[in-house]
């Protein structure tokens, strides 16, 4: 998934899923918290893949993963292209008004816009990218 898109949320928590975007994730899709202050959003297929990978850990591994599952939330578009998101997820973003979806790769990112203005001027720099590519050995 890929791209940057500009969206707010309406005063019954939903957002609208870009188009781009809702033909990767499909019409059932699964949201959960992410290591940052954002939340994750898996199309059903890639959310089935990170199940199975957390099944095939050790059963101790597994349980630090709980949290990731406790707050999980399937999600369906409804007939405009939005999705509910659960209020236990917004408050953990901090999502309250404008939010910006994120492309990822295998996913999703749902952020704050402020947040995400500042996490995109610390990481979009040239020596940033430069580094990061050297990192991954491109």
């Amino acid at each position: 998934m890929t791209g940057e898109y500009q969206h707010s949320l309406d005063s019954k928590g939903r957002i609208f899923i870009p188009a781009k975007l809702r033909d990767e994730l499909g019409e059932i899709f699964y949201v959960t918290l992410s290591m940052d202050r954002c939340l994750s959003v898996y199309s059903a297929d890639n959310w089935k893949v990170f199940s199975e990978k957390v099944s095939a850990m050790p059963y101790v591994k597994q349980r630090r993963m709980r949290p990731l599952f406790a707050h999980a939330a399937r999600c369906e578009l409804d007939s405009q292209g939005r999705a509910l998101i659960p209020q236990n997820l917004r408050d953990y973003a901090n999502l309250v008004k404008n939010v910006t979806v994120v492309g990822c790769n295998n996913h999703a990112e749902l952020w704050d816009s402020d947040a995400w203005a500042s996490v995109y001027a610390e990481e979009t720099t040239p020596e940033n990218i430069a580094a990061v590519m050297e990192e991954l050995e491109f």
